[in-house]
């Protein structure tokens, strides 16, 4: 990392820092207010994240059926509460079509009224006798696997009812330390009819503090007993299973739950025995059938034979609704029909104990990461924006994995409100700066540097100043061939149109390609690449500039016809090396430029265009690493001034432009060359003569005819490095 860079940035990135710590701090000590709004965050993305991966077309899970005390059944049979002599027949009903395990979503808790006398006929006597439905009830749950609601509460009353028999819980009978609900007090249902059905299982609403029902427990503390919720205990009587395990750690002074063990399946709870309600979609995800149609035989034998039932009311009078994530109003036997189907299946999501943990590290990693980068990397809107996105969308991916996945409910809403926070204060502290920056920024170079560099600086403006640097570059240099003999025979007037008229083009494709106009002397365009923006491909972007000056002064060609102007032709060098850049000159005028030897032989390149009769040379360090390009080797020479063999190629075009008369024109011309590096001077003339038959407008190969000339009239020199001397610059 660039200590520089960090230094520069550190002020944004300690009160970044500081944020994250803080609003760690404020997750951590779990403030009333904070911690109230974090959950409700949570829950909300819970309820979004549950909505969004149920199928669109949940499955009817036939397993478990739904007697329903529908408006139907209430206008059949008469109002609510029925008789105990009907809740007997529809049990009979039920057993009689071979229903599994029976369950009462129904609290009995005060005796019926005695029925209206009745006079029976004996022998020669008559009987008066008052029917006692509760006991023609009891009767029908004795020996029935049914078991009856009841419900837990902590009013200052006297118990109402009987509780069934606690739970048989292997290994610890007591779990006394053991963070299960407790609670003081009870509504059960009458002692005869509890003593009948054996069986019972609470169905109190673990209702969060915004009013929806996302958990329920499935095991509550009374006394020394621990009994099991309505569900739970219909599953167990499915399966005949007399006893459970409750497996605990230790969390403080007290036995968190892990996980509920029934058969030989874990059910994994939270740290108080509660499951997260695995909701499969929205009201009717199970089998209905009426009360009415039951108690008068018109439910198939198949629906209910060796189903779990569940007898409960959807009728809006009743008011036995609750508020879930997945419907406002949610019939309460179907929740436990929901937590029914999970125990069936072992799917149930849930909230590990080292959630929290996790969601410590979690924030802690995006939160210091992001203090750091986005400051030190000076984001624009439109990154900043791509990267909360990106970063959010990690986030939202990981969770829902390891929802869909693993069955794990990790948080997502704080995590997420702490990258938003970072971000909006990025922002605001990036536009203030920015605003600040861009303006000096445009007072430094706005005079030197083409806009479009100009804006893309401002994106870092804190990176750039006219302080001097050394860093490899490429430098271009462009003039028109025949300037002089051009301008004497144009007037002022048409000579400055025709200048206009090329500069402007020139100026556009050098800009295009991420080049630094330098200046322009009479009719030589100087420009460079890799400063002040820092450019890894300058060669590339360099070459593809002059390549398309090249093809521009071609198209510009008719219009200067049209213009009365003169055609044009121009030479361009390029070079690639080590120079200096920043503010040069005096105190009365100065520019932004690049000095040093690379530059100067950029100059010289140019110069020799003329010699060789191309439009293009680039040294042998442009050359080098291109490979979207076809070179052509032109010479090995030693330019005035300079004591190291320079080697020359020429551009021909882009490799996706390349000929096959091209490609074995350049084969045969590197077979050439290979003879007359060697001097194998026969050899080299008969290639060379080949080629200029094959391309005669070409001066290049007159060139190393010309040269094989002298050379086949010397003798053979082993130090001959087979460069050319260049006497002119």
């Amino acid at each position: 990392m660039n200590l520089t860079r960090l230094k520069r940035h550190l002020y944004p990135i300690t009160v970044n820092l500081m944020v994250v710590f803080l609003i760690l701090g404020i997750v951590v000590t779990h403030f009333d207010f904070t911690a109230a709004l974090q959950q409700r965050l949570e829950w909300m993305a819970y309820d979004l994240r549950l909505n969004a991966t149920l199928p669109e077309n949940t499955a009817v899970d036939p397993r478990i059926v739904i007697v329903d005390i529908d408006d139907k059944s209430l206008q059949a049979e008469g109002r609510w509460p029925w008789s105990r002599a009907k809740q007997a027949a529809l049990v009979e009903q039920l057993f009689s079509n071979q229903a599994a395990v029976v369950g009462f979503d129904i609290l009995f808790a005060e005796p019926e009224q005695t029925g209206t006398p009745v006079t029976r006929q004996g022998d020669n006597t008559e009987n008066v006798v008052t029917p006692d439905y509760d006991e023609l009830f009891a009767e029908h749950l004795i020996h029935r696997d049914v078991v009856l609601g009841y419900v837990f509460h902590d009013r200052p009353q006297a118990p109402i009812g009987r509780l069934p028999k606690p739970l048989t819980v292997s290994g610890n009978t007591t779990l006394q330390n053991a963070s299960i609900p407790a609670t003081q007090n009870y509504t059960a249902n009458l002692p005869r009819l509890q003593e009948a059905a054996r069986h019972g299982g609470f169905f109190n609403a673990d209702m969060d503090a915004d009013g929806m029902l996302r958990r329920a427990p499935l095991i509550m503390r009374h006394g020394a007993g621990i009994y099991a919720s309505l569900p739970f205990e219909l599953v167990r009587l499915f399966y005949g299973i007399d006893e459970i395990a409750v497996q605990t750690a230790p969390v403080g002074s007290l036995d968190a739950v892990e996980h509920i063990s029934f058969g030989g399946y874990k059910i994994p709870t939270d740290g108080e025995g509660r499951v997260m309600i695995p909701y499969r979609g929205r009201f009717g995800s199970f089998v209905y059938v009426s009360a009415t149609d039951v108690l008068h035989q018109q439910v198939k034998k198949a629906v209910l034979e060796n189903a779990i039932v569940l007898i409960g009311t959807t009728a809006a009078g009743l008011y036995d609704l609750r508020s879930t994530p997945v419907q406002s109003n949610y019939p309460a036997v179907e929740v436990h029909a929901t937590i029914i189907s999970g125990l069936l299946d072992k799917n149930f999501p849930v909230q590990p104990s080292w959630a929290e943990g996790a969601n410590f590290i979690i924030m802690l990693m995006v939160g210091v990461s992001l203090s750091i980068l986005l400051p030190l990397y000076g984001m624009s809107p439109l990154r900043l924006m791509a990267v909360i996105v990106a970063v959010t969308a990690l986030l939202i991916v990981f969770n829902t994995w390891m929802w869909s996945t693993h069955g794990l409910v990790l948080y997502i809403a704080t995590p997420l409100a702490l990258v938003f926070i970072l971000a909006l204060m990025n922002a605001a502290y990036g536009f203030v700066s920015e605003a600040r920056e861009r303006f000096q920024l445009k007072g430094m170079f706005g005079q030197y540097v083409p806009p479009e560099l100009v804006e893309e600086m401002s994106r870092n403006p804190q990176n750039f100043g006219f302080q001097g640097d050394s860093r490899e570059m490429t430098v271009l240099f462009s003039d028109i061939r025949g300037f002089t003999t051009i301008s004497e025979s144009l007037s002022a007037g048409d000579l400055k149109k025709l200048l206009n008229e090329f500069f402007t083009p020139m100026t556009r494709i050098i800009f295009n390609r991420r080049g630094t106009i330098d200046k322009y002397v009479g009719d030589m365009i100087m420009a460079f690449w890799g400063a002040p923006l820092p450019d890894d491909q300058h060669a590339a972007h360099a070459i593809d500039a002059a390549l398309d000056m090249l093809a521009e002064v071609e198209s510009l060609k008719p219009k200067f016809r049209s213009l009365g102007l003169p055609e044009i032709n121009i030479g361009i060098g390029i070079n690639t090396g080590v120079m200096n850049v920043g503010d040069m000159g005096s105190e009365f005028r100065r520019a932004y430029t690049v000095i040093g030897d690379a530059v100067n032989l950029a100059s010289r390149l140019e110069g020799l265009t003329k010699f060789y009769g191309v439009s293009l040379i680039v040294g042998e360090n442009t050359r080098r690493g291109q490979d979207k390009h076809v070179f052509q080797l032109l010479d090995r020479v030693n330019v005035k001034g300079k004591n190291q063999t320079v080697v020359l190629y020429q551009p021909l075009c882009r490799i996706s432009a390349a000929t096959d008369d091209l490609l074995a024109e350049l084969a045969l011309h590197e077979q050439a060359l290979f003879f007359y590096f060697s001097q194998k001077w026969t050899a080299a003339r008969a290639a060379f003569s080949t080629l200029q038959r094959q391309r005669p407008d070409k001066k290049l190969y007159s060139l190393f005819l010309e040269r094989l000339d002298l050379l086949e009239s010397l003798p053979q020199d082993s130090e001959w490095s087979g460069a050319f001397q260049h006497e002119h610059k």
